[in-house]
């Protein structure tokens, strides 16, 4: 676990959740979508539909179609930095639009978007064996987390801390 990282354990039981994950860099998309998986279901989460996209562009539309079905939703990609500004375009693009849906619908989403200078960043966030970081993971028990805090905060009237 990265320095500062809080730990999170909630119990997610009886919640639906999906997980909406890009298709380029397979090796990393499958490590992140395998820790979203370990996450959920670390979290008692049993009702997990799984929805692959082309690209982290299209994770935001996607979310959109997705978050009024779903009690919390988990976005994940990766953009690895080319000699182009594509990189630039398709993070803020993802970030935003992600943010966007999250904010306007009150669905959380789980932001696990790897935006790396180079495949090997994107390998040692991806939760593989040997990587010192499982974004998918984290992304997931976010999700999870936000959604019960969310609920407590409803039934209780008043916010915990």
């Amino acid at each position: 676990m990265k320095d500062g990282a809080p730990t999170l354990s909630t119990d997610g039981s009886g919640l639906r959740v999906a997980v909406v994950a890009a298709s380029w860099h397979e090796q990393v998309m499958d490590g992140l979508l395998d820790g979203a998986r370990r996450g959920l279901a670390d979290a008692g989460v049993t009702e997990v539909d799984v929805v692959r996209v082309p690209g982290t562009f299209e994770l935001s539309v996607a979310c959109a179609a997705l978050a009024g079905r779903f009690d919390a939703l988990v976005a994940l990609g990766v953009v690895i930095r080319g000699g182009t500004p594509h990189f630039d375009y398709v993070c803020h693009a993802a970030t935003s639009g992600i943010t966007e849906v999250s904010v306007r619908t009150a669905t959380p989403i789980g932001f696990g978007v790897l935006t790396c200078d180079d495949e090997q960043q994107a390998l040692d966030r991806a939760g593989l064996p040997g990587s010192a970081e499982d974004k998918g993971h984290e992304a997931a028990t976010a999700a999870v987390a936000t959604v019960v805090a969310l609920r407590a905060v409803s039934q209780a009237g008043t916010a915990t801390t």
